[in-house]
């Protein structure tokens, strides 16, 4: 009712106008369903729950300004608009429609402090070992070639496929022969495979025959004699985690692991939100990224999109995670916003056990192209800018001393346990400013007040994850579990600014309790306030 009486909804029909065709019959409007959608995650309904809401209750319809006798729709219509806005950016594009009504009410304005911090978020299958992996991979495409064409199967399937695949699979950790099983079920899923590709042209493969090949490469090979073998660290390679399908029903999700406490399988996301101290917090931003990807690579996007809705904040408050040299350069020459956070380090041995020469200590001097040592000797080569493995690592320049330098120093022990002698690496010249600027900065207090600011986004992590379900996803697919995570932040936005009072409202002060009120009415004195009582 907010939402109707201040914005007069949150989208328009002619928004939607480029997701439909222009022939055919007329749709239900697309805003309404854009509304509804936002609504069931406000309020935890299932799609029944909502098209029963619609149909009975007075303040969805009044939310959706409909008649007071419109039947409403079936809810499987919810579904096909979901699958509509899985496709391509149109997630997104909702968003940034949502968050220009709230721009154009003075609700969000551009150029505030913001904060970002992620969670993880766990995908809509079961744990499986390798074993019970490959099994159900096999039984996924026998379901699906039963369901296209069960003639397809004629000849392969028999008594002994039946009692494998008649179920799903149930092995747990320790099953017995593990590995004889996990090379039947490599065997059969090869005669499967290749089965069905024998038919030609009267099959074609469906994502579970796709998702099956990519786990057979995955986890097994051929040898020199041509016979099948499970892959595993020593012979094969197993595939890292951010390319391994963990489930054949969702193959874009993937497994990490954050120290030795969280590890799942799924997806991670990254909640941005405005913490200016004049308005309410809005969800400005929400990216779905692989649970294998670094914090840092969502940041480029985060703010490219901030850009595209004219949302970019002047300070972005964010974790260690997220910080790198390169992205806090990029930032700020690309968009003009500071990236507070604190930078990761890479700290040699020295620095590690509080001992001899860090690399603070050399004295570098890129005119030259030389770096002077604590003891005065000059590096004899300089090498690079090196570009890095890792995305968010900045290039790096080394710097070497020879034997004949670092042997006869009296603090060799003290600088480096090479045999030969030391290297110093340090970022090119307008990074190393930017490091030792920023570095200094962040041992000041005003600095630290105004990072303190980025803790309240834990409080918007746990309101989203508990409060509206967002860290389970209810559909299969990182394409339709960003679009959960959308919907979710349009109904957090909508929760917390309908909740604020109006100019005209003066926040209500707590009533007193039964003893208060007998106090004040037999005028016996009692504090006002608890930081009254020691007085």
């Amino acid at each position: 009712m907010w939402v109707r009486d201040r914005l007069d909804g949150l989208w328009r029909d002619e928004d939607f106008a480029g997701w439909y065709p222009r022939d055919g019959r007329p749709g239900i409007s697309p805003a309404q369903l854009a509304t509804v959608s936002g609504l069931q995650f406000l309020l935890g309904l299932s799609d029944r729950q909502a098209a029963k809401a619609i149909r009975c209750r007075i303040d969805f319809k009044y939310a959706l300004a409909m008649e007071l006798d419109d039947p409403g729709f079936h809810h499987s219509v919810l579904a096909d608009f979901r699958e509509r806005l899985a496709q391509d950016d149109r997630a997104d594009r909702l968003l940034d429609l949502a968050l220009a009504r709230l721009k154009d009410a003075g609700l969000v304005r551009e150029r505030t402090t913001q904060r970002t911090d992620s969670t993880h978020v766990l995908a809509s299958v079961r744990e499986l070992t390798r074993l019970e992996l490959v099994t159900e991979a096999v039984r996924a495409v026998l379901e699906e070639v039963a369901r296209a064409g069960s003639h397809l199967l004629t000849g392969l399937v028999g008594e002994e496929w039946g009692r494998r695949y008649g179920r799903p699979v149930r092995l747990g950790k320790n099953p017995t022969r593990p590995k004889t099983r996990i090379l039947a079920a490599g065997d059969d899923a090869c005669r499967l495979l290749e089965h069905l590709h024998r038919h030609g042209p009267a099959y074609r493969p469906g994502p579970q025959a796709e998702a099956l090949r990519q786990i057979l490469v995955q986890h097994y090979y051929r040898d020199a004699a041509g016979r099948l073998r499970s892959r595993t660290a020593d012979d094969g390679g197993l595939p890292p985690s951010s390319v391994a399908i963990v489930s054949p029903y969702d193959t874009t999700a993937r497994y990490d692991r954050h120290g030795h406490i969280i590890s799942w399988k799924g997806f991670a996301a990254h909640v941005t939100e405005t913490c200016a101290s004049d308005s309410v917090n809005v969800i400005t931003d929400v990216a779905t990224t692989s649970a294998a990807t670094n914090d840092g690579q969502a940041l480029p996007g985060i703010h490219t999109r901030l850009a595209r809705r004219a949302l970019l904040p002047a300070e972005h408050l964010v974790d260690g995670g997220y910080t790198s040299l390169v992205h806090l350069e990029r930032a700020a020459r690309e968009h003009q916003v500071t990236v507070s956070g604190p930078l990761p380090g890479n700290p040699p041995r020295q620095h590690r056990r509080s001992e001899g020469f860090d690399r603070d200590d050399f004295h570098i001097d890129f005119d030259r192209r030389q770096v002077t040592c604590p003891n005065g000797q000059v590096s004899a080569g300089w090498h690079g800018p090196y570009p890095t493995s890792s995305p968010t690592a900045a290039p790096l320049i080394v710097a070497r001393f020879t034997k004949s330098q670092c042997q006869p120093c009296p603090d060799r022990s003290r600088c480096t346990s090479s045999s030969d002698a030391r290297n110093v690496g340090f970022p090119p010249r307008e990074l190393r400013d930017l490091q030792i600027r920023v570095r200094a900065e962040q041992q000041t207090p005003e600095w630290k007040a105004r990072y303190a600011v980025r803790s309240g986004i834990e409080s918007t992590i746990n309101e989203c994850a508990h409060g509206h379900g967002m860290r389970r996803c209810r559909y299969r697919g990182q394409p339709k579990a960003h679009l959960q995570h959308v919907l979710t932040a349009i109904a957090v936005n909508i929760e917390r600014l309908s909740g604020q009072p109006t100019a005209e409202q003066v926040p209500s002060s707590r009533p007193p309790t039964a003893f208060q009120t007998y106090l004040d009415v037999n005028d016996i004195p009692r504090p006002k306030s608890w930081r009254t009582l020691g007085t």
